[in-house]
C-alpha cells in the first residue's frame, strides 16, 4: 500500500482502544457519580476481555499465518498491530489501575471500605469464616498441580488464584552432605478457579457508620489455611491470574447436522480456543510465572499483561449500590410517546400514523403491548419477526409463544451466531420449537442483524399490515441503557418490503428488489454511495449540500473515500460515531469538511441514523447497520426510510441536540487523544444525554400540562 492511502485511515483495533479509553475517561471522571465510577471500570474490563477474544484474536491469527493483512487493515502489517495492541492496552492497565487506587480512597471518604484479607477485625473474620464454609467452599475448585500428566484447561470466564506453597523439610540423618548444602525445599503449585455461581462483591456488617465490602478473591486468600491445612507447609501465597482465549466460532460442515446442533457444538469447543492473553499480578514470584507459563504452553508471541492484584474487574458492573443513591445517577423514568398509549388499542393509532420510539428516553413496553395485542387479537393471523440478542427474561418471548397458542402462524428468524449469546438463543430456539414456533436459522455465510418485526390482520376481507423496524435488538434489559430508535409503522409498501426479507430467509438464493427498504448485502453500499454522490452533484452545483450520521462504528474504507470526495466538493459532513472511527477529519484537502465526535456518557450510544440535505428536502433513515465492511457485505441488515414529517424531523432534531453537546462529545482524531469538545465563553452546560431527555419530556404536552419536573443536570 503506497505512502498516501496509508494515512488516510485510522486502524480500526486502535480507534476501538480509543473508544475504550473514552469509558476510562468515565471512570476517571469526578463529576461522575462515584458509584457509577467503579461501574464504568467494569465496562471498560468488560470490553477490554471481548476486544481479545475476538478483535486481538483475529489480528493474531493473521499475523501467525505470515500474511501482513495491509491491505485489510488499512496500512499496518498483523504483526506490527499486534505489538502495538500490546503497547497500548498495557498503558490503558497502568492507568486503570490508578483510577481504581483513586476510587476506593474516595469510597473510603464515603464510609465505604473494601477490605483485603489482612484488614479485618475478630468479628468480621468469624463472618468471613462463616460464609466461606456455608457459600464458598462447596463450590471451590481447587486443583494440585505438580503430579498431574496433564495440565487443566482455564476458562476464559474465570479467574484463578495461582497457589504457591513452600513445604516443611523433614529432619534426615546427618551426614556431611547435609551439614555442607542445604536442602532444596519441595515446592507445590496449586489452582483455585474462582466461582462465578454468586457475586464476586461480598458486603460485610456494618459497623460505626461504616460499610465494609471484600472481594470474594480475598474471602479464599482469608481461609487458604483451611484449603490447605492437609499440607504442612512453611509459606502459602495467591496470585491472581486469567486467560483469554480466541472466541471465533469453527461452524461444522456436516451436512447431516442441523444448524442448531452445529452451533451448540462449536460454543462448546470455544472453551479450548487458542489463549490470546495472560493476565497476571504483578507481585507473583518470578519462579510461579515462569510455571505457569510454561504448563500452558504461553510464549511471546501471546500478549502477556501485567496487571494488579485483582482481575475480571467486569464484576464491578454488579458493585452493590449499599444503599447510597446519592453515589448515582438519578434514574430517569422512560416517558410515554406523545399521542400513542399503552391503555387502548396500539394497532388503532398506527393505523392512521407512524410513531418513533426512542428508547431508554421512552417507554420499551409500546413494543411488548404491540406484540400482545397481536398475540389476543383474533383479526391477526400471522407475526414475523428477526431476534439478534434476547433479554434472559425475555417478554419478546413471552408474547410470541402467546401468540402460538393463541393459533396465530408465528415465525422466527433467530441468530444463532450472535456474538456470546449463541448458548441463549439456542436455548430459546429450543423453547420455542417446542412451543411450535416456526424458526428459521439465518443463511449461510450471512448473520441476520435486521430488527423487523410484521404482523398480518384480516381487515374487511384483506390482509393489512403492521410492523416495526428498529436499530437496536429486541431485548428490554439493554433498553434501559442504550439508545435506539423504533418506528411503527402500518405504510403497507414498507411493510410489503418486510415481508420479502422473510421469503430471502426462507429462499436465499432468490434475491428481491425492494421499492422502499435498503437492505444489506446487497443494496446498502450502493445505495449509500448514491446518496453521497448526489450530495457531492448538489454542492458542485452551488445547493445546500451537507450529511448528518449517527453510528456506533465507521470503518469501511470504500465509504470513508467516498465521504472525502463530498468534503473535497464541499459536503459539509457531520459524525456523531460512539465507538470505531476509521475516517480522519479535518485534514486540508482530504476531510477539511468533515467533523466527528463521540458521545460517552450514562446511557450507550446505539443508534444508527442518517440524514441527506438532498437539495433541502431531507432524506431521513434509520438502521441496524453501521458503516462497516461486515454490515454492508457480511449481514442481513434493514436500513428504513422515514417518510412521516413529524418523524422525520423529530430525527433531525434529535441529531442537533447530540451535535450541540459539549460535556460528554470528545473530537475523533487522527492521535486518539479523546479530547473534549470545549465550550465557548459564557455558553452554557449542554449534556446532550440530559437535554434529550428533556426533549422529550417538553415534547409531551399531558406531563408538562401535570407540571412534571425537568431533571437536573448536576
Amino acid at each position: 500500500m503506497n505512502e498516501e492511502k496509508k494515512y488516510r485511515y485510522i486502524d480500526r483495533e486502535k480507534s476501538w482502544l480509543a473508544f475504550n479509553a473514552r469509558v476510562l475517561q468515565e471512570a476517571a471522571d469526578e463529576a461522575v457519580p462515584l458509584l457509577e465510577r467503579l461501574r464504568f471500570l467494569g465496562i471498560f474490563s468488560n470490553n477490554l476481555d471481548e476486544f481479545f477474544r475476538v478483535r486481538f484474536a483475529a489480528v493474531r491469527r493473521l499475523a501467525l499465518s505470515g500474511k501482513s493483512g495491509e491491505k485489510v487493515l488499512g496500512g499496518i502489517s498483523a504483526q506490527q498491530l499486534v505489538k502495538d495492541i500490546t503497547e497500548i492496552v498495557i498503558k490503558q492497565q497502568s492507568e486503570s489501575l490508578k483510577v481504581l487506587k483513586v476510587i476506593e480512597e474516595q469510597l473510603e471518604k464515603e464510609n465505604i471500605i473494601i477490605l483485603n484479607e489482612t484488614q479485618v477485625d475478630a468479628d468480621q473474620a468469624e463472618f468471613i469464616k462463616d460464609y466461606f464454609i456455608q457459600t464458598v467452599s462447596p463450590e471451590l475448585v481447587t486443583i494440585i498441580l505438580n503430579d498431574l500428566a496433564e495440565f487443566p484447561l482455564l476458562k476464559d470466564a474465570s479467574g484463578y488464584l495461582a497457589i504457591k506453597l513452600v513445604m516443611k523439610n523433614h529432619e534426615e540423618k546427618t551426614s556431611v552432605l547435609n551439614v555442607l548444602k542445604k536442602p532444596k525445599k519441595e515446592i507445590r503449585y496449586a489452582l483455585i478457579e474462582i466461582p462465578r455461581t454468586f457475586n464476586r462483591i461480598l458486603v460485610l456488617p456494618s459497623k460505626n457508620g461504616k460499610q465494609y465490602i471484600m472481594l470474594l478473591d480475598d474471602v479464599i486468600r482469608f481461609n487458604l489455611n483451611s484449603i490447605f491445612n492437609i499440607f504442612e507447609y512453611e509459606s502459602i501465597s495467591a496470585h491472581m491470574i486469567k486467560i483469554t482465549r480466541d472466541a471465533q466460532l469453527d461452524i461444522d460442515s456436516d451436512m447431516s447436522k442441523s444448524m442448531l446442533e452445529k452451533i451448540a457444538t462449536s460454543v462448546k469447543e470455544r472453551r479450548i480456543g487458542e489463549p490470546v492473553r495472560f493476565v497476571y499480578d504483578t507481585e507473583i514470584e518470578k519462579d510461579t510465572l515462569k510455571f505457569f507459563l510454561t504448563k500452558m504452553n504461553i510464549d511471546a508471541t501471546d500478549s502477556i499483561i501485567p496487571g494488579g492484584r485483582y482481575h475480571n474487574r467486569r464484576d464491578y458492573m454488579a458493585f452493590p449500590n449499599l444503599g447510597r443513591f446519592d453515589l448515582l445517577y438519578q434514574p430517569k423514568v422512560p416517558l410515554p410517546v406523545e399521542g400513542l398509549s399503552l391503555d387502548g388499542s396500539i394497532l388503532s393509532k398506527i393505523a392512521k400514523k407512524d410513531y418513533l420510539v426512542n428508547t431508554p428516553y421512552q417507554s420499551y413496553s409500546y413494543l411488548i403491548k404491540f406484540l400482545r395485542e397481536a398475540a389476543l387479537d383474533p383479526k391477526v393471523t400471522a407475526i414475523k419477526i428477526t431476534l439478534y440478542r434476547l433479554a434472559k427474561n425475555s417478554q419478546i418471548i413471552s408474547s410470541l409463544i402467546n401468540a402460538a397458542k393463541n393459533g396465530k402462524k408465528v415465525t422466527v428468524q433467530i441468530e444463532l451466531q450472535a456474538r456470546f449469546d449463541e448458548a441463549s438463543n439456542i436455548s430459546y430456539a429450543e423453547v420455542m420449537q417446542q412451543e411450535g414456533i416456526e424458526l428459521i436459522f439465518g443463511i449461510k455465510g450471512l448473520k441476520v442483524h435486521s430488527k423487523i418485526c410484521v404482523i398480518e390482520r384480516i381487515e374487511n376481507t384483506k390482509i393489512k399490515r403492521y410492523g416495526f423496524i428498529s436499530t437496536g435488538n429486541f431485548n428490554e434489559s439493554t433498553a434501559k441503557i442504550y439508545t435506539d430508535i423504533t418506528l411503527f409503522t402500518s405504510h403497507q409498501q414498507i411493510l410489503k418490503d418486510v415481508n420479502k426479507i422473510f421469503g430471502f430467509f426462507d429462499v436465499n438464493y432468490r434475491i428481491h428488489r425492494y421499492k422502499h427498504l435498503i437492505v444489506s448485502p446487497h443494496y446498502t453500499r450502493s445505495k449509500m454511495s448514491k446518496l453521497i454522490d448526489r450530495e457531492i452533484i448538489n454542492a458542485q452545483m452551488g445547493r445546500n449540500a451537507y450529511i448528518h450520521l449517527k453510528m456506533n462504528s465507521l470503518s469501511d474504507f470504500q465509504i470513508i473515500d467516498k465521504l472525502y470526495d463530498a468534503s473535497n466538493a464541499g459536503v459539509k459532513i457531520k459524525l456523531q460515531v460512539r465507538g470505531i472511527c476509521s475516517l480522519i477529519p479535518g485534514v486540508k484537502g482530504m476531510s477539511e469538511n468533515i467533523e466527528a465526535i463521540s458521545i460517552v456518557d450514562n446511557f450507550l450510544e446505539h443508534t444508527r441514523s442518517f440524514i441527506f440535505c438532498n437539495n433541502d428536502k431531507p432524506e431521513v433513515f434509520i438502521s441496524s447497520a453501521d458503516f462497516m465492511t461486515r454490515n454492508l457485505d457480511g449481514r442481513v441488515e434493514v436500513t428504513c426510510p422515514i417518510y412521516d414529517e413529524d418523524c422525520k424531523k423529530q430525527i433531525i432534531e434529535i441529531f442537533n441536540v447530540g451535535w450541540k453537546g459539549n460535556v460528554k462529545a470528545r473530537f475523533h482524531s487522527e492521535k486518539l487523544d479523546n479530547i473534549y469538545r470545549k465550550r465557548e465563553k459564557n455558553e452554557l452546560i449542554f449534556r446532550a444525554q440530559f437535554e434529550t431527555y428533556n426533549y422529550f419530556l417538553n415534547q409531551n404536552k399531558e406531563l408538562l400540562n401535570s407540571n412534571c419536573p425537568i431533571p437536573n443536570q448536576d
